[in-house]
């Protein structure tokens, strides 16, 4: 009875071992710990579709932004060792491959020897021999468990991943060119802000000095006039600075010096177009298709098939092995009939006791699987916060733009109503400066609130992996 019960618990053990390694595959599709949300927080200004166009940048109508984002992807350092990895995973998913196909090795010697006379009692005659030899030898694993192809596996999902961290590097590369020039164009914005407020306000200021000259106006006037007028000019080279550093940043990210893009940018030009009907599907297809929520998918897939390939560790293995070649003592019989020597050993192997080690091997493959599992949730979580942020943060940028617009406009006609006021001598001075002051603070939020609303534009595309098909304009 005991014998019947050992062979029973032997057969289990053994269906056990078999089917483990399909039980970790089928943990591929239990990687989420919650269902994806069903819709987004914010709907305003979004469109329900699939994303098609993952050159998002085009979107935004600036030729020079196309340019510079060509010019990156081709130079960027940052993305040439992202390329290179892809050929390291590629070349380890080869290297593991190998293992599919028999081993082959040639070899091929001559010996002669000669025996001491004097290793026995009496003593011998020396005893001298010589031979040559050559044979082809081929050793085959074959997969019987599958613990080549699990690992050929967790390879293969490896290099998958790094390809999707190339996507993902290539997609922050491109935002991050993108964000700079539009910081760029936005610190120009201001300049020329800055440039027309001076050319108010020194029109101003000789108002003052005509009215100061002809009595009709105190000093007091013409000073407060010319601390607003220096006030303005004084914030030009700051403005200088940050433009610099600007095309300084841009021209790393091009993988250039800042002398071979100056040229190309130093000249101001219009902020790209901030204001887009942007199209966004549901979440669950728009987070899965970002490079990061990818990547962390085939790694947990890699380590779910390594974990696969620890299992069928405890399992026999069979080898085929054999030779076949020549052996003489003289060369002159080398290749005849009798001299041929062949060898045939398949051979199965099974370890049944080898400590801990196997033991401990699967439980931290184990354990890198759950690990893998938890980040690949972390980031899925991180994915759907960055377009929400992404999300809220346009359509409040899109909704202060439009009362900012209406600001300056206001802004605009006070100051003219002052001013008039003041020359007809029916208003004093200090209206007119609350007006330069306010109307120049009122048109630098303008232009940061329109380089806003296109960062966060940016960051929408760069939060989504990538661009989508954006429906017609309303």
């Amino acid at each position: 009875m005991s014998k019947l019960y050992s062979f029973r618990s032997g057969v289990l053990l053994f269906l056990w071992l078999c089917i483990l390694p399909v039980m970790a595959q089928n943990r591929e599709n239990e990687y989420l710990s919650a269902p994806m949300p069903a819709t987004w927080t914010t709907d305003s200004l979004f469109i329900q579709t699939l994303p098609a166009d993952d050159r998002w940048w085009q979107e935004l109508n600036d030729p020079v932004l196309d340019s510079l984002i060509m010019v990156a992807v081709a130079n960027n350092h940052n993305l040439l060792v992202a390329a290179d990895r892809i050929r390291i995973a590629k070349a380890a998913l080869r290297m593991q491959q190998s293992y599919y196909y028999p081993g082959i090795d040639f070899s091929a010697g001559w010996t002669k020897s000669r025996q001491s006379g004097n290793l026995v009692k009496g003593g011998n005659p020396n005893d001298e021999s010589q031979y040559a030899s050559a044979d082809l030898s081929v050793s085959w694993e074959i997969d019987l468990f599958g613990s080549i192809r699990q690992r050929a596996k967790s390879q293969k999902e490896l290099y998958r991943a790094s390809r999707e961290e190339y996507n993902g590097a290539m997609v922050t590369l491109c935002a991050q060119v993108a964000q700079m020039y539009a910081a760029l164009r936005t610190y120009q914005q201001q300049y020329l802000v800055a440039e027309r407020n001076i050319a108010s306000q020194k029109v101003i200021l000789h108002i003052t000095e005509v009215r100061h000259n002809t009595g009709l106006a105190s000093m007091l006037d013409v000073s407060q006039a010319s601390t607003v007028y220096y006030s303005t000019v004084a914030s030009l080279p700051s403005l200088k600075a940050a433009i610099d550093k600007q095309i300084n940043a841009l021209a790393v990210l091009l993988g250039l010096y800042p002398s071979e893009l100056r040229e190309a940018l130093i000249h101001p030009a219009p902020l790209p177009e901030y204001y887009k009907l942007v199209s966004v599907g549901i979440p669950l297809n728009i987070i899965r298709r970002r490079p990061d929520v990818r990547s962390a998918e085939y790694t947990v897939a890699s380590y779910a098939a390594a974990a696969g390939a620890a299992k069928s560790d405890f399992l026999p293995k069979l080898y085929l092995k054999g030779s076949v070649g020549f052996a003489a003592r003289d060369m002159d019989h080398f290749f005849k009939k009798k001299s041929f020597t062949y060898q045939i050993a398949p051979t199965l192997t099974w370890t049944l006791f080898q400590g801990m080690e196997r033991t401990q091997a699967l439980v931290s493959a184990k354990a890198q699987l759950d690990a893998g599992i938890e980040q690949y949730n972390q980031t899925v979580l991180t994915a759907v916060q960055e377009v929400e942020n992404a999300m809220t943060g346009y359509s409040h940028a899109v909704e202060q733009i439009s009362s900012l617009q209406q600001l300056v406009a206001q802004g605009t006609k006070t100051l003219d109503l002052s001013l008039d006021l003041y020359k007809r001598g029916l208003s004093n001075f200090q209206n007119v400066l609350d007006a330069q002051r306010s109307l120049l603070s009122y048109q630098n939020s303008l232009v940061s609130a329109q380089g806003g609303a296109l960062n966060s534009l940016i960051s929408l595309y760069e939060a989504l992996g990538g661009g989508w098909e954006s429906e017609p304009n309303r």
